[in-house]
């Protein structure tokens, strides 16, 4: 098995491509060796892979050998099959001849003998070297090479190609190419299934006693390597991770007693990366050593992963193998040397960390793939750089590490190293001796107890693991010094210690006053023994001088410290984990703050702190502002020192001491009072918060000042006194006004907890506020909140919250109605007439001396300015009755009152000065208007809408001392017309008498008396009784109360309208309803009798005349004549063939208007086409002659031609003298006509003679 190893790695080192045999049977390779291997690579070559599908390669390495080279003929025939992939893959057969009896007697059983060897993928190379001028031997060499195809090639396979020496066809290099292709292939393909075959019976075996995985290895990592050097990468990466599994099981299978590893020099250097030891030197029984071979599969993966250009996978899978080896190495701890596993972690993960960079190209990959691998790499360097910090703080380091929550997190886990037995002191320690100290105060005199790098087990564990030493008081271990900070575990509270606690302790490492460690072994080991201890055996783990250089000095450690957390924090920023970073970026800032570089530390910080800020993290967060607070102020930063000292004062309380918290108020009022360069406004919503008194809400009026009663909670820890305070409160419903109460005082002292002030209120605008911001002035700075305390607090004195209230805490109401504008009456008006509109003036404990109201009327409404606007007391007579119950007596006295006080205004420029008297009074006032709409109304089947007449009335009353107080409003005045007409034919009378009724409702809240009524009727219409169309005068006069109706009846006939000389008169289309009529009611009540322009009601005409039109129709079934389109021929209509139009005329009766009696007369006739479709060939307008008699007829004709096919409007016959009325159309014409395109022709043309 020893041997077989060797000769595999062997034969793994020395073959790295394929190899093609050339058999020179006529020695020509010296010839054609330059041109053959200038095709090297080849290019676009195409093989099959294990699953037979094909795999197309941008280029494939191979090498010419000629057959007798040593390297193919010293191969022992017991080993050919097992490493058959370093065979040929192909063997050209290099030949020439040019005499065709010297082929058949010499060449061509020398070839049979060649190529009668069925496992070898072969073919002819006819090399021609005659010269193109010798056409003698040309001819021959084609018979001799027309032979040899003959003799070795076959239908299925072509075997042979021709290569002329002085000149060479174009297509025979891919000739060439693609026969060298189909060998490889062929070949590649029967190796496959060989060594599957022979898998697939040690896979059988696995169970027995007889497998062993060594064989099976060297079967696997053959395929695995021919797929490697055929460079089908992908099916080589599967051998392997198949091979990974199969060795997992192995190791598994209870069995027989196998060694780890790991024990050797060297080991603790990672070989993930390149091979390690040799596998002859790590075989153990049936199988290899865990601890190198796992090692060695995953080079060889990864290998292959980046020759597939895949450097993300191979640190994803680095990650996965580091993390999952190390617990393998937890296991095996004990017999490894010491802190084997931390050195090997570090080594793994920088190699995994340098060799993925360098084969990583940014852009190429995905963004999502981008930043995982970034993840991955940024994971690597955390995981290195948290076994640094491990062995840094093994050897005496741990005063120098950072104590940062990201450190404190990542050490408390990690439990500490467990050998068999614990390194003992070495004799030659004396020189050595680590001391311990104090830490160092931080600003503001913050003392904390560093926060634990260890968990409290390290003494424990390694005086337990001493050989027969038990494990002693803790006093002892930490040299007397009890309170150390040693023995703290990870889950021991890192808040602030009483004041009597002592300070903690790390360890520095010096070398002054020697140390006697006589007599070490009778008592526990203390912990600077346990240091020094663990250096020197450190030294022996390590073998590697670079890495044991970076923990050989305090300087050393920084800077790979440093460049580890750079790595992790650059990573992580370009990754997902973005607030790894951040965390980081406090690591690197702690190093950079104690070595005095405050810029960058700060720069830094902030980051952190808006990281911990964001999230909530107080704890973490008092950690880290203490240490951005004090770069702030080295670099002078006042602002920002300033906000980190409110921040500070905004944590929890019981995260610092009390002086802690006065330390940073005095900061604050420190920087307010003094003279600053660049004055910052000052956010203290996390100090200062507000809310309102519990209870309902101030409620003002308008113009109303007030007093504000408002709850503050102070979170400094003692009294500040605030220059100035103001508060915003925002109007419910718009954000963007507000209104702004000032205090009263000068200065407010704001005590500890909770504070109640009173604001005083100017006057605000109407609406609903609820608190906004919070704005004053501490010394020389302005600060502003914008936090909300719960409307309704808790009792404790420091209640503080920050939810935004929704309960109002001030409501100002709109301004007291001081006058209310009212119609006196509901009901509609006269529309077109002259009418009173009364107005409502009534004041609400407000005088009105000297108010003035403007009119403005809307459109379709006038006031007549002419005319005096009456004033009078108002009466309510309902009221005064249901209060008395004697409404006469009070409508009496009313009555009389108001007509003593009843004036007369002037209207001027649409204004009016009311009276003095009526300031204290509610009074009406009569305004003269006339609203405009049609003059005559029509009659109608529907009742006439209320938005019809509806017009509008702006008005606006200034009023008060300086006419600093108006009121708006506009009214709505209803106009109508008196009656609603609507008509109908009762009865129709054998001899053409028709009888009309008109119907008559009233549409105003009034009476109203008929006393005239007659009806001007249209043209062809005439009345049969009467004239003068009026109907028997014992009807009248007809008395029509409110909502009620009337009729009329009308007798009237039907009239003509042909002259007979053929003209035309104009006529009229609507018949006039005339009616006289009076109204009865006042105008406080609505319609009323129209007033005179001279200021009279009109007592000497009182009749109005109301109009209306309506429109008689005479029935269309009673024509004079009918027009009838006769039928078009049978044949159809085709486009370009003339065709004769005919209609036909008949009189059904005669005309009326014919008195003289005539034989016949002339009727003008015209025809109407479209031009586009039709021509008309006849004449378009004419007259006939028409017997007068009843049933006369005539036949008009028009010739025409169809312009175009298919269904068109054919021409109209029209009748220009008569009315339509008296024209009946019978049959119809057709609404469209089907033309047929025109006949097909043909012609051709004769040559000229």
């Amino acid at each position: 098995m020893a041997n077989l190893l060797a000769q595999f790695q062997s034969i793994k080192s020395s073959c790295n491509h394929l190899v093609i045999a050339v058999e020179d049977v006529s020695d020509l390779w010296p010839i054609v060796k330059n041109k053959f291997e200038e095709r090297l690579p080849f290019k676009k070559a195409c093989l099959n892979n294990k699953t037979r599908n094909p795999v197309y390669l941008e280029r494939l390495p191979a090498e010419f050998i000629l057959t007798t080279d040593a390297r193919l003929r010293s191969r022992f025939l017991q080993d050919q099959l097992l490493f058959w992939f370093r065979d040929p893959y192909a063997t050209i057969v290099l030949i020439t001849c040019e005499d065709l009896d010297e082929f058949k007697t010499i060449l061509k059983p020398r070839l049979k003998l060649i190529v009668q060897n069925d496992e070898r993928e072969w073919f002819i190379v006819f090399v021609n070297k005659a010269h193109p001028s010798n056409d003698h031997t040309n001819k021959m060499v084609k018979k001799v090479y027309a032979k040899v195809e003959v003799e070795f090639s076959s239908k299925k396979r072509e075997r042979c190609c021709k290569l002329d020496i002085h000149w060479t066809e174009a297509n025979f290099w891919d000739d060439f190419e693609s026969k060298i292709m189909e060998c490889i292939r062929n070949s590649l393909d029967r190796r496959i299934q060989f060594y599957e075959d022979e898998l697939r019976k040690l896979s059988e075996q696995r169970l027995m006693p007889v497998w062993n995985f060594c064989n099976f290895f060297i079967l696997k990592e053959s395929l695995a390597f021919m797929f490697e050097i055929t460079h089908l990468h992908e099916d080589s990466l599967r051998e392997y991770d198949e091979l990974e599994l199969c060795y997992t099981e192995t190791v598994n299978m209870t069995g027989k007693h196998r060694d780890f590893g790991g024990t050797e020099a060297g080991d603790d250097q990672a070989a993930l990366l390149k091979p390690g030891k040799p596998l002859t030197s790590i075989v153990q029984y049936d199988s290899f050593r865990e601890f190198e071979f796992r090692q060695y599969l995953f080079a060889s993966q990864a290998k292959l992963l980046f020759k597939l250009n895949r450097p993300f996978e191979v640190a994803s899978r680095g990650y996965s193998f580091v993390t999952s080896f190390s617990k393998e190495l937890a296991l095996h701890e004990s017999m490894l040397p010491f802190c084997m596993r931390e050195v090997w972690i570090i080594t793994a993960s920088l190699a995994l960390i340098n060799a993925t960079s360098s084969h990583y190209n940014d852009g190429i990959v995905l963004p999502e793939i981008e930043k995982e691998f970034h993840r991955l790499l940024g994971d690597l360097y955390s995981l290195c750089r948290t076994k640094f910090m491990r062995l840094a703080y093994l050897i005496g380091y741990g005063k120098d590490i950072e104590r940062t929550p990201a450190n404190s997190a990542s050490l408390s886990m990690l439990p500490w190293p467990k050998p068999s037995v614990w390194p003992l002191v070495p004799p030659d320690a004396s020189d050595a001796m680590i001391l311990q100290a104090g830490p160092a105060t931080k600003h503001f005199g913050i003392q904390r107890k560093p926060l634990p790098l260890e968990p409290f087990v390290l003494l424990r564990e390694a005086n337990r693991r001493r050989a027969s030493v038990s494990a002693g008081n803790m006093f002892e271990m930490f040299d007397g010094h009890p309170n150390s900070d040693d023995i703290l575990g990870s889950d021991v509270s890192v808040k602030t210690p009483p004041p009597s606690e002592g300070p903690a302790t790390s360890i520095p490492r010096t070398n002054s006053i020697p140390v006697n460690f006589e007599s070490s072994l009778n008592r526990p080991m203390r912990l600077a023994e346990i240091h020094v201890a663990a250096e020197n055996a450190l030294r022996k783990t390590i073998s590697s001088p670079e890495m044991w250089k970076c923990l050989s000095s305090l300087e050393n450690f920084e800077n790979k410290y440093l460049e580890l957390t750079k790595g992790a924090a650059e990573n992580y920023h370009r990754s997902w984990w973005k607030r790894h970073g951040v965390a980081l970026d406090g690591e690197i800032a702690a190093v950079c703050h104690r070595h005095g570089d405050f810029d960058l530390a700060a720069k830094s910080y902030e980051k952190v702190c808006a990281l911990y800020s964001g999230e909530g993290w107080q704890d973490l967060l008092a950690e880290v502002l203490p240490s951005l607070a004090e770069c702030q102020k080295k670099l002078n930063d006042e602002a920002g020192y300033l906000q980190s000292c409110v921040r500070l004062l905004s944590l929890d309380k019981g995260l610092f001491l009390l002086k802690e918290r006065q330390a940073f108020q005095a900061e604050v009022v420190r920087l307010a009072h003094g003279e600053m360069k660049h004055r910052v406004p000052l956010d203290v919503s996390s100090l200062i918060t507000f809310s309102g008194n519990p209870g309902p809400p101030l409620q003002l009026c308008d113009c109303d000042p007030g007093s504000l009663s408002v709850t503050l909670w102070s979170g400094f820890p003692d009294a500040i006194t605030l220059e100035s305070l103001n508060l915003t409160l925002m109007e419910t419903h718009n954000a963007d006004e507000g209104a702004k109460a000032t205090s009263t005082s000068a200065a407010t002292i704001l005590e500890p907890g909770r504070n109640t002030i009173s604001l005083s209120l100017p006057p605000q605008k109407p609406g609903s506020y609820v608190l906004g911001v919070l704005t004053g002035q501490i010394g020389h700075l302005r600060f502003r909140s914008h936090s909300f305390s719960k409307g309704a607090p808790a009792d404790s004195d420091d209640f503080m919250s920050y939810e935004k209230p929704t309960r109002p805490i001030l409501k100002v109401f709109k301004p007291r109605a001081l006058v209310d504008l009212t119609p006196a009456t509901s009901s509609a008006l006269l529309i077109n007439e002259p009418q009173w509109v009364g107005i409502v003036v009534r004041p609400i404990n407000y005088p009105l001396k000297g108010a003035v109201l403007f009119i403005e009327p809307g459109p379709g409404l006038r006031t007549e300015e002419r005319q005096f606007i009456e004033i009078e007391r108002y009466v309510n007579t309902s009221e005064r009755e249901a209060a008395t119950g004697e409404m006469v007596q009070s409508c009496t006295d009313d009555t009389s009152t108001s007509m003593s006080e009843e004036k007369q205004l002037t209207l001027k420029d649409g204004r009016v000065v009311l009276p003095d008297w009526a300031s204290d009074v509610t009074s009406v006032l009569w305004i003269p208007v006339c609203a405009e709409g049609d003059d005559i109304s029509r009659a109608t089947s529907r009742t006439q809408s209320i938005v019809e007449g509806m017009r509008t009335m702006a008005l606006k009353l200034e009023f008060g001392i300086s006419h600093n107080q108006s009121f708006d409003r506009t009214l709505a005045v209803h106009f109508t017309d008196p009656f609603f007409v609507s008509t109908r034919v009762i009865d129709k009378c054998n001899d053409g008498t028709l009888l009309l009724q008109v119907t008559l409702q009233s549409q105003v809240k009034a009476t109203l008396s008929i006393h005239d009524a007659w009806l001007d009727l249209q043209d062809r219409f005439a009345h049969t009784c009467r004239k003068d169309g009026r109907p028997t005068a014992a009807f009248f006069p007809l008395v029509i109360s409110s909502a009620s109706r009337a009729g009329l009846l009308f007798s009237i006939c039907f009239e003509s309208t042909i002259t007979t000389t053929g003209e035309i008169k104009e006529l009229t289309t609507e018949s006039i309803l005339n009616i006289g009529y009076r109204i009865m009611r006042d105008r406080s009540t609505g319609a009323h009798t129209p007033f005179s322009m001279d200021g009279t009601t009109e007592s000497s005409n009182p009749d109005l005349i109301f109009k209306s039109a309506i429109v008689l129709q005479r029935p269309v079934l009673d024509p004079c004549l009918a027009v009838g389109f006769l039928p078009l021929p049978s044949d159809g209509l085709r486009v370009g063939q003339l065709i004769t139009v005919n209609w036909r005329i008949e009189r059904l009766k005669d005309f009326e208007e014919n008195t003289e009696p005539q034989e016949s007369e002339d009727v003008l006739y015209k025809v109407d086409a479209n031009s586009e479709y039709w021509m008309i060939a006849g004449r378009k307008r004419g007259h006939v002659s028409l017997s007068t008699k009843q049933g006369s007829r005539m036949v008009v004709s028009i010739l025409c031609v169809p312009l175009v096919a298919g269904y068109v409007r054919p021409p109209h016959l029209g009748l220009p003298n008569v009315d339509e009325m008296n024209i009946s159309c019978n049959p119809p014409a057709p609404h469209l006509v089907c033309v047929l395109p025109p006949f097909l022709c043909s012609s051709y043309c004769i040559p000229a003679s």
